[in-house]
């Protein structure tokens, strides 16, 4: 990889500071955020060595010399990039450091450890703490209030405090942040770690991969033990049973805290820490109903895991002011009164209450959510609230616990929910319900969900009730998506760190008061708009009691299986730092090799230490490339080659015992070149490559046989003459060098021919790799031009032919007459030898056809008419050649029988050992599409140059062409003079993109007749076909229109060429039409496969149409019937016409025209209705390939006019739990009105109660019978159809309707489960299980089995 990739040039002034050339060295320190956007420049001499660029580098930085390295950035990914060697006396030119540019480089962490600091004053590190930054990275050229996390005066903390931290990140695997942050959390909270460590995994009874316990220590013991600045957590997240689209999903980090726990008290059963989870964050509280009239009170004690704390209440506009105010209202009773009155057991009646939450007992543990994430109701969007809230560093619980702590002896009825319903508070106030209505299991997949039974701690607090702040997890972004970190206070030094994924930095206790959120200024109900977004989501206290707080275990406290833990895997990071050192002295080259006995080129990678030599590396390459049991080993070696340009560039003779790292120009993550193993036969000698040389492929061209040998290669100097060529050519090749012609083939399409002898190489383009043509006869073609001899006829043809592969349709009963036909009228064979194939005809006993070209083409005319002047001047036959296809027959250009051997057609054997000398061009869809064989850039397509005259080799023998083919007859012919008396006249058909026209009304075709070499033999399939089909090998000039390439075909199918279609075929086995025929087949490249499909092509304004039944109640609601041709000007219902005969011999189907209607189809879903004299192009827009529903009627057509509205009406019955069949409904307007009347009508239920809502999604707008009742809009409140929410203009709509005065069906949870199980399974088929836009989030599940549980009950 050069370094200077960018070319740009360095400055004047630079460039010329010092004699010597200089190096502009351009170094971007990566190891740490702050510094990632700053640059140091170093201007040095190209001499300097690599040694003292980095001793250079660490002075201007800071950095200890050698704990860092530099690798190349010249936009590659660093992480593959081998780093330069900080110990080497190479000169920067030598390391190829260029001079004049601009040399960029990464500075990166060494061995993964960050670079150590030259400490000069360690009083300046205390002196910039107000200037670091615990959010995420600011945006370069950002700007904010002083107040704000997006300032620029704050930033990432510098690498001089995070290497003090002495704490290890989490690496961020895409959408992981918040994951990160409570796994820090966790490992930062002592009591935690502390149990963690105590239990012990057991092999024999749990996998290891599997196991959260076990992951969740390792993990730990790599925060506290590795030298790494940041570990992975994919063991972590495979132990949940995620794969890694996981780590694309990003959750709420206090879901992710419910879950985790939920799954380590699973994982945790009977052991010692079963009951860890509740000890330390469990709380209770009561929630209570009072009767204020005789003071009964009704009860029930809940636990909880976390208390969730409102930002905003319902309807204000003021937010809580911090989060005592917010503890305060979540404990604040409501008056039940008025239509919410409470029935009173008591009192056997309604009677006014007071409904509240009292606090029982407080977790050690105290984790607070604050309920940042809301919905706006007038935008229909959830919304994050960035208001300011302040929390404290001490909080004092004692002012929330039984409040009002009236022990009435009136409160008899009490439920304690606890062990039914761990860690969820069942009040209003509380939206963090553990308990879920589809029956999963918290968000937890079990194999068996056995009882969770959880001993419940009797008691309320009496001791102090003071909490610590020690963790404050940040979430900084929208409602949409965000990033999210955690501020942790250590117990050790009582020091608070940012831990943001990978980062890890010192902060203050003013850092954490950013987090309250809010703005710096009071914007009123507009502050939370302008607040910044980055702010606190989470708190988690600890309880302060000197008996209970625990500090982290010592090194020495650890348990015997943790100690052997962390030696497992100091070991394990051992031993991927020595495999990391093993790969950055690894080359990784390409390697190729052509296959001695296949003659097929292999490739593979070949990856040798740098210190392996060159003998080392061939015998690597030899076994990679198992050519043990093929040729010895001293039959091959490895030189330098270039596969892109396939030149052979060096080979390395005597340097056997060479370091591979040597002779490669050192470790990098890519290479200029790759690496080529030659083999050879035993008897010969390789021959010796020389750096400088040019490699060339010559081709011999014998123009009396018309053919092109295969290649042989020889080596020149760029420097050497045009006579000086010839003379290497004629000893390669055994011609004389007086009458050689080289033609150069620079690119497709590109033939020069080398006719100034003093020229060198290099001044006629040669380069690397070079193809040419060599020709040594004495023939009459030397002294014409160029472009006019029979040299360049005969290498433009080659290198424009091409390979298809024909699949012929089932022969029609009518083929064989017409073949009988051809045979009949080509059975004069005139005075050709018997052994010469004869020429496959176009058309047979029917009439020729001339070309048409568009009408503003005059030049392209002028040029066909000189064409055919040029062609009656020269030699010409009368010639009609038997096909060696079913001996078709056919009356071709009768012309003038005198041929002479000399002019006869190329009749190829194509070799298959040299599959590229065969030039093909390969073209995309979109290249074709502009690829008009009517335009100027291919007005040589029609010259008469590359068609001439059809003649046969004498000796019948195989001639060499190298294109990967074999063959024994390529045959081509010109209409001519003689056919003139049989032409018919035809108009020229007028382009029409908007149409897929093929043929004018006449039923001619359109495209160019002007003949290109064709060619086609009967071909065997490797794979069947089927019967009655066969497969034709073509060979074919690609620049031969559509139309010419179907009318040399109409013999071979047996059918005129407007009555079959060509579809071809891509690597997915898809077929797509071809239908322009005046396109050439430019797009198509070397054995590419055609399907020829009976039917008729299309004529001018005519388009090909889909049809589709619409089967409105059944499963699947779209079926396809038929291809048919609709044309523009049609009415529907002549167009229904056409269909009736083919419906009932296609699909069976016998219909009135009056019983069945077209419409509209966009995807699977029912649009307008198309009323019978509707008329195509004026009244419906038709375009190519367009589908349609033809929809069966049970009566007669309503829909008569364009005003009426035809909808899709559908029952629900919510006492039977089910939906009727669809019926529909004809409107006279948009009336809501109307609608309703017609629902009345076809149901029954009387006006005032019908409710009605409109379906979500596509056609059928399937949706759970479970969710139907409440999550449709129920009865808008609308008096039109076209307005918001339905938007109803056109036919289709979907609208379930029901009685509001039907009660819905109660369920059993058995029945609620059995009827999700069937509706799962049913919407699973109709492939309905997302119904509507925008998707629903993904829920965050862990799964304790290791995998995703396959069960369809649970989306």
């Amino acid at each position: 990889m050069g370094p200077g990739e960018e070319n740009q040039l360095v400055p004047k002034e630079i460039e010329n500071a010092a004699e010597e050339p200089r190096v502009l060295c351009i170094i971007q320190d990566t190891t740490n955020s702050k510094t990632v956007n700053e640059r140091i420049t170093l201007n040095l001499p190209a001499s300097t060595p690599l040694r003292k660029l980095f001793e250079d580098v660490a002075n201007k930085v800071g950095y200890i010399n050698g704990t860092f390295d530099l690798v190349w950035g010249n936009g590659i990914n660093t992480a593959d990039m081998a780093p330069l060697d900080h110990t080497s006396d190479k000169s920067l030119l030598d390391a190829n450091f260029e001079p004049g540019k601009k040399n960029f480089l990464h500075l990166t962490d060494k061995d993964g450890e960050q670079p150590q600091i030259l400490l000069e004053d360690s009083s300046a590190v205390d002196d910039n703490v107000h200037d670091r930054f615990i959010g995420p990275l600011p945006r370069e050229c950002s700007v904010g209030s002083t107040s704000d996390y997006v300032s620029q005066s704050y930033s990432y903390s510098s690498i001089l405090n995070k290497s003090e931290t002495g704490y290890v990140g989490l690496v961020n695997q895409a959408m992981t942040c918040y994951l990160n942050s409570l796994l820090q959390t966790l490992f930062m909270t002592p009591e935690f770690r502390n149990a963690l460590y105590k239990w012990e995994f057991e092999e024999s009874e749990e996998d290891p991969v599997t196991s959260i316990p076990y992951q969740l220590q390792r993990l730990f013991v790599l925060l506290q033990t590795s030298k790494k600045r940041a570990i992975e957590t994919t063991d972590v997240t495979r132990s949940f049973g995620w794969d890694s689209s996981e780590a694309w999903q990003q959750h709420d980090v206090q879901e992710l805290c419910r879950v985790m726990f939920d799954a380590l008290e699973q994982k945790w059963k009977q052991t010692e820490q079963a009951d860890l989870i509740n000890e330390l964050y469990q709380g209770k509280l009561k929630d209570y109903v009072r009767c204020l009239e005789c003071g009964y009170e009704g009860w029930r004690i809940d636990t909880y895991l976390d208390i969730p704390l409102v930002i905003r209440p319902y309807g204000s506009s003021q937010a809580f002011a911090s989060v005592e105010e917010a503890l305060h209202a979540f404990i604040q009773p409501e008056i039940l009164d008025g239509p919410n009155q409470y029935f009173c057991e008591r009192c056997k009646k309604k009677c006014d209450a007071r409904k509240g939450l009292r606090f029982l007992h407080f977790p050690y543990l105290l984790t607070l959510q604050l309920k940042r994430f809301d919905f706006d109701y007038t935008t229909m969007h959830r919304i994050k609230l960035n208001d300011r809230m302040t929390f404290p560093e001490e909080l004092d619980m004692s002012t929330f616990i039984d409040v009002e702590d009236e022990k009435s002896p009136q409160t008899e009825s009490c439920t304690d929910s606890g062990a039914e319903n761990e860690g969820s508070c069942h009040s209003d106030q509380m939206s963090n319900d553990f308990s879920n209505d589809d029956g999963v299991d918290e968000g937890i997949c079990l194999e068996s969900n056995s009882g969770n039974e959880k001993i419940s701690k009797p008691g309320l607090e009496k001791n102090s009730l003071i909490y610590e702040l020690f963790s404050v997890m940040v979430h900084s972004g929208s409602a949409a998506g965000g990033h999210y970190y955690a501020c942790i206070k250590s117990f050790s030094d009582e020091q608070w760190y940012s831990f943001n994924d990978q980062h890890v930095s010192r902060i203050t206790q003013e850092d954490i008061k950013k987090t309250h959120g809010g703005s710096s200024g009071s914007r009123g109900y507009y502050s939370s708009a302008f607040a910044s977004s980055t702010n606190a989501y989470m708190l988690i206290y600890r309880l302060k009691d000197p008996a209970r707080n625990a500090k982290f275990l010592e090194v020495d406290e650890y348990p015997e299986h943790i100690k052997n833990l962390v030696q497992r895997e100091r070991e394990l990071e051992e031993q991927e730092k020595r495999q990391r050192e093993i790969e950055r002295n690894t080359c990784k080259i390409k390697l190729f090799c052509l296959h001695p006995v296949k003659q097929i080129m292999m490739e593979n990678k070949l990856e040798v230490h740098k210190d392996k030599t060159l003998k080392e590396a061939v015998e690597m390459a030899y076994k990679m490339m198992d050519l043990e049991e093929i040729l010895p080993l001293d039959c091959c070696r490895l030189v330098k080659y270039d596969e892109f340009h396939d030149y052979l560039e060096r080979s390395y003779e005597g340097e056997e015992d060479t370091p591979m790292g040597l002779l490669l120009g050192g470790v990098k993550s890519t290479y200029m070149f790759d690496l080529l193993l030659e083999t050879r036969k035993p008897d010969q000698v390789f021959q010796s490559y020389k750096p400088g040389e040019v490699m060339v492929k010559v081709h011999v061209v014998d123009l009396k046989a018309e053919s092109v040998a295969a290649p042989i290669t020889v080596r020149a100097y760029l420097n050497q003459t045009i006579t000086e060529f010839k003379q290497l050519i004629s000893k390669a090749v055994h011609l004389p060098a007086e009458t050689m012609r080289i033609v150069l083939e620079r690119c497709y399409n590109d033939l020069r021919l080398l006719s100034v002898p003093s020229k060198t190489l290099k001044a006629e383009g040669f380069f690397r790799s070079n193809k040419v043509f060599v020709e040594s006869s004495e023939t009459l073609d030397y002294q014409m031009a160029f472009t006019d001899s029979h040299l360049w006829k005969l290498l433009d043809r080659h290198a424009n032919t091409i390979r298809l592969f024909v699949l012929l349709p089932e022969q029609s009963p009518g083929s064989y007459s017409k073949r009988t036909a051809y045979q009949k009228a080509g059975g004069d064979s005139g005075n050709v030898d018997d052994d010469c194939e004869r020429v496959k005809g176009p058309v047979g006993s029917l009439k020729s056809v001339e070309a048409i070209l568009e009408e503003s083409t005059e030049k392209l005319k002028s040029l066909s008419l000189q064409q055919q002047q040029d062609g009656d001047n020269g030699d010409s036959s009368k010639s009609t050649e038997t096909s060696d296809f079913e001996n078709i027959e056919s009356p071709l250009n009768e012309r003038d029988s005198s041929a002479s051997v000399d002019n006869r057609e190329l009749e190829p054997h194509i070799q298959t050992s040299d599959p590229e000398n065969f030039q093909s061009e390969e073209r995309s869809d979109s290249d074709v599409n502009n690829d008009r064989s009517t335009s100027s850039v291919d007005s040589d397509i029609l010259s008469s140059s590359h068609s001439s005259d059809t003649l046969c080799n004498a000796e019948n023998a195989q001639i060499p062409l190298a294109n990967g083919l074999d063959s024994h007859s390529i045959t081509s012919s010109r209409r001519t003079k003689a056919n003139e008396g049989k032409k018919e006249t035809w108009d020229t058909a007028e382009e029409d993109s908007g149409t897929d026209s093929e043929y004018d009304e006449s039923g001619k075709s359109r495209g160019e007749t002007q003949y290109m070499y064709f060619k086609a033999e009967p071909y065997a399939a490797d794979e069947g076909s089927g019967e009655g089909h066969k497969w034709l090998m073509v060979h074919v000039d690609k620049r031969i229109t559509l139309a010419a390439f179907k009318q040399h075909l109409e013999p071979f199918v047996g059918v005129l060429s407007s009555h079959f279609k060509v579809f071809r075929v891509y690597a997915s086995n898809q077929e797509f039409e071809s239908v322009r025929l005046n396109e050439t087949l430019s797009s198509f490249s070397d054995d590419n496969k055609i399907t020829i499909r009976l039917g008729r092509a299309l004529k001018k304004g005519e388009y090909r149409v889909k049809v589709y039944q619409l089967l409105v109640n059944e499963q699947e609601p779209c079926k396809f019937l038929l291809d048919a041709v609709f044309a523009k000007g049609m009415t529907v219902r002549q167009s229904k016409e056409e269909l009736i005969p083919q419906l009932r011999e296609q699909c069976g189907l016998e219909l009135s025209i009056d019983r069945f209607r077209l419409r509209k189809k966009t995807w699977k879903n029912p649009g307008t209705v198309f009323l019978d004299y509707h008329i195509y192009e004026e009244d419906i827009n038709i375009s190519s390939n367009w589908e349609v529903f033809l929809e069966v009627l049970d009566g007669v057509e309503k829909m008569k006019s364009m005003s009426q509205l035809a909808v899709l009406s559908r029952r629900w019955r919510p006492s039977e739990m089910r939906l009727d069949p669809f019926q529909e409904v004809v409107l006279e307007s948009s009336s809501v009105d109307e609608l309703r009347e017609k629902l009345s009508e076809i149901s029954g239920i009387p006006l005032e109660d019908i409710e009605f809502a409109k379906g979500r999604g596509t056609f059928p707008c399937d949706i759970s019978v479970l969710d139907i009742h409440q999550d449709l809009d129920w009865n808008p409140k609308v008096s039109t159809l076209n307005v918001w929410p339905l938007y109803i203009c056109d036919d289709g709509a979907v609208i379930f309707y029901r009685d509001k005065t039907e009660e819905l069906m109660e369920l059993t949870d058995e029945q609620r489960n059995e009827l999700m199980k069937k509706e799962s399974s049913r919407l699973q088929k109709t492939g309905h299980r997302v119904t509507y836009s925008p998707r629903k989030e993904k829920a965050l599940k862990i799964y304790l089995d290791g995998a995703p549980n396959k069960d369809l009950t649970q989306d």
